[in-house]
């Protein structure tokens, strides 16, 4: 591997980036991708298809390293992921359920609510918070491929700049809490703000249709979903 190529990996794995070293088997010839992008290290970098590009995403998703076949022979996908995240906005009840849940199954945590009422230590132990308006900590913080955001808060003052923030990035799953008539409501708002095309990503009501209504039941509905999401 040539040394600037192993210090833009070094670089994307220490900034937490999911990337993708991707290496021709015939000649070792390589490239990084990170979120669907090529990134650039080099004239003699590996050109990659868009057809190759969609399956390094596939792949970079579910954290499968594995060959993919091309007509100029056979490469080597690596994925260097981190953690899948879980962003929750809104501390509320069944957050106090599925922010344990999600830890447990490997996701990394973190739950924005700006009512600090809402938002401790006491409702929340061991949950990463921050009491940051929903915008301005996903900014901080970014969303990339390997992070699933759910509102729950049911405000949208808290709801809506959050969802924005996600239609607008590479969230593998973006869910809202809400019934349909309320729901309704949000994407007339949100088609307001431009994002029509991007509606249909949101997943609401969110969680799958488990038919549970106590919060630790819709909690598992949401953890479910988005595992299924991941994996798809």
């Amino acid at each position: 591997m040539k040394a600037e190529l192993f210090q833009r990996l070094l670089a994307e794995r220490a900034a937490k980036h999911p990337v993708t070293l991707v290496t021709r088997l015939a000649d070792g010839a390589q490239a990084l991708v990170r979120d669907g992008v090529p990134i650039d290290v080099g004239a003699d970098a590996l050109a990659l298809t868009p057809e190759q590009i969609e399956e390094i995403n596939r792949r970079l998703r579910a954290d499968k390293s594995g060959v993919l076949e091309s007509s100029g022979g056979a490469l080597f996908a690596r994925c260097h992921v981190s953690a899948p995240r879980l962003m929750v906005v809104g501390a509320v009840h069944i957050t106090q359920a599925l922010a344990p849940m999600a830890a447990m199954a490997g996701f990394e945590v973190t739950v924005v609510d700006p009512r600090r009422a809402f938002a401790t230590a006491e409702r929340l132990p061991g949950v990463t918070m921050t009491t940051e308006w929903p915008d301005e900590a996903l900014a901080r913080i970014g969303l990339d491929a390997r992070t699933a955001l759910v509102t729950l808060s049911h405000d949208p003052k808290l709801d809506d700049p959050a969802l924005i923030a996600a239609l607008r990035s590479p969230c593998f799953y973006v869910g809202a809490l809400g019934s349909t008539r309320t729901h309704a409501k949000r994407v007339a708002r949100l088609t307001e703000a431009g994002l029509a095309e991007a509606i249909p990503r949101i997943h609401a009501p969110v969680g799958l249709d488990l038919g549970g209504r106590a919060p630790a039941e819709i909690a598992v509905a949401v953890l479910a979903q988005v595992i299924q999401a991941r994996y798809r």
